[in-house]
């Protein structure tokens, strides 16, 4: 279980260590040296694991699906110790504790920060923030393709032909998720450029959008997106962690590879667009729509950034859309909207059943081939269970900590959903610097759940009543 832990989590350090050389020498071409030697040290730290290529690779002819879990749930709590050493080692007096809590919330992609005054940062203590949700998401992506097997066929599909992943498989996905993770972020990147914002802030918010992050180059996004237009292809751009990350690959082969590829992204489009209708129907007409956009397209894609004040009069409705969430194989966080819509779908047909015991009722959604298993439904359901549960459990401990219990509600609910608080729900003014440590460690603990539940906790679940 062990070995196969490193050999999981050496890749990611591996990639620390690589950010940690261009934060090097992002330092010393812009004459940045207050914390550049942070990012020696955190180099040659995340450079140990690679000591493993010294010695004989042990063959791992079959891993269990409880050590894949462990690999990932071990590097959620391991790799953020690394990524917080730059923050620890800094000259803005951060102790080790709130360096590991802005690393979870990086790592997580949540964004909830320590700092209040982001723009007096130096600017490679900046880039290293948003580098740490960008690998982050990726992460979450490679964990998401390394227990595939724990999810229904349905959803499997959207990625692949295959109903279960060999080594050489897993391999071909990782480099082909990797590749396109990597250049839908130059696309945003270059995007961003385009419509003028400066090629700092667009990097950096690059890497938070293609993360489903919260962390930003400054302290309001209203600084950057200061404009009509740019905040239309800002509210676009935050879209692409709301879609699946192969969607643009699958429609450039969908000759090939047919419409089941597509069927979530499909059911997404459908409901986005539901949502942008309704908003322009019946919200306030004082309030610019623009604005209502950019706060729709934030709280699907579970990025939590928020353009004015005014929006905060619809924060219960975004706080449904965040715990709803995005595609099956996206970076941002959520139930998910095809795992919703299945279990509403299946109930609707079990109460209609008993109305009409005679009828056939069948459990199949559009563009899918057959009926959905049982099994996934009773899955779908418990992921609600558990998230109700996770829910209850981490709103009491932020109450009996002294926090209101509105707050501790929208908190608890960001915190599980990875996303970051703004004025959208209420919450912008919230300072996590002055929390104590209980409530501290409930968020880092519950950041991480809202990360692995759906990876971890159903499958553990599974084993116990599904024999199966």
């Amino acid at each position: 279980m062990l070995i196969f832990s490193l050999y999981y989590l050496r890749f990611f350090t591996i990639i620390i260590s690589i950010l940690c050389f261009f934060n090097i020498i992002y330092s010393y071409y812009f004459n940045l040296y207050l914390n550049v030697d942070n990012y020696f040290y955190t180099l040659l730290i995340s450079s140990i694991p690679l000591i493993s290529f010294l010695f004989k690779k042990k063959d791992l002819l079959k891993i269990s699906i409880y050590e894949k879990i462990m690999a990932v749930v071990s590097g959620y709590f391991f790799l953020p110790v690394l990524i917080s050493l730059p923050y620890y080692l800094s000259i803005y007096n951060v102790t080790l504790f709130e360096a590991y809590f802005e690393a979870i919330s990086g790592f997580t992609s949540t964004g909830f920060t320590i700092f209040d005054n982001i723009k007096h940062l130096d600017q490679s203590l900046i880039l290293w923030r948003s580098s740490s949700q960008w690998i982050g998401g990726l992460y979450f992506l490679f964990s998401i393709l390394l227990l595939i097997d724990i999810f229904d066929d349905n959803l499997k599909k959207t990625v692949t032909n295959f109903l279960s992943f060999n080594t050489s498989e897993i391999f071909k996905q990782s480099i082909k998720l990797f590749s396109f993770y990597s250049i839908l972020t130059l696309i945003i990147f270059f995007i961003l450029n385009i419509f003028q914002i400066r090629s700092f802030n667009s990097f950096n918010l690059a890497l938070t959008l293609i993360s489903s992050g919260g962390f930003l180059p400054t302290n309001n996004v209203s600084q950057i997106i200061n404009t009509e237009i740019k905040q239309i292809i800002f509210s676009l751009c935050m879209l692409f962690s709301f879609f699946s990350l192969f969607l643009l690959y699958n429609l450039s082969f969908f000759k090939q590879k047919g419409i089941k590829f597509l069927q979530e992204d499909i059911y997404l489009l459908f409901y986005i667009v539901s949502i942008y209708i309704f908003f322009l129907i019946f919200a306030d007409k004082s309030i610019n729509f623009n604005q209502l956009f950019f706060a729709i397209s934030s709280s699907v894609s579970n990025i939590g950034f928020s353009l004015d004040k005014t929006t905060s009069n619809y924060s219960f409705i975004f706080l449904l859309l965040i715990i709803i969430g995005g595609s099956f194989f996206s970076t941002s966080s959520g139930l998910r909207f095809m795992k919703i819509y299945s279990l509403l779908k299946f109930s609707i047909n079990e109460v209609k059943s008993h109305f009409k015991p005679k009828n056939v009722h069948v459990n199949k959604l559009a563009f899918v081939e057959k009926n959905m298993d049982i099994k996934d439904f009773y899955k779908y359901f418990l992921t609600i269970l558990i998230f109700i549960i996770s829910l209850i459990t981490l709103l009491s401990i932020l109450t009996v900590s002294g926090i209101e219990l509105e707050i501790s509600f929208k908190l608890s609910i960001l915190t599980i959903m990875n996303t970051v608080n703004s004025s959208m729900t209420g919450l912008s003014e919230f300072n996590f610097a002055e929390l104590t440590y209980i409530p501290k460690i409930s968020l880092i603990i519950f950041m991480i759940i809202g990360r692995v539940e759906l990876l971890t906790i159903l499958i553990l679940i599974k084993k116990f009543f599904f024999k199966n």
